[in-house]
């Protein structure tokens, strides 16, 4: 886990850039975003990690694996002209 970049402790919490940021929730874990500060995991593209879990899934995480939909819709005209080709 890398360091945090550019990291301030002040009386408000952790600041990065300007940005207030909050530590990272559980279902952070195992996300290769997360970054340690002064003993405590933080998220490097959202200051907020709770509110992202809060709809679901956070769209940042890396350690989550988005399951692709059934197979793409195929244009029924050009699957008619592919098999009058006599090609798939």
């Amino acid at each position: 886990m890398a360091p945090l970049q550019n990291a301030i402790k002040t009386p408000e919490g952790v600041e990065v850039n300007g940005f207030l940021i909050s530590p990272c929730v559980e279902n952070c874990n195992g996300c290769e975003r997360v970054r340690a500060f002064e003993n405590q995991e933080f998220c490097s593209s959202y200051p907020d990690p709770a509110s992202k879990w809060n709809g679901g899934k956070c769209n940042f995480a890396t350690h989550i694996k988005v399951e692709a939909s059934a197979q793409a819709k195929i244009n029924p005209l050009k699957a008619s002209k592919r098999a009058a080709k006599g090609r798939k």
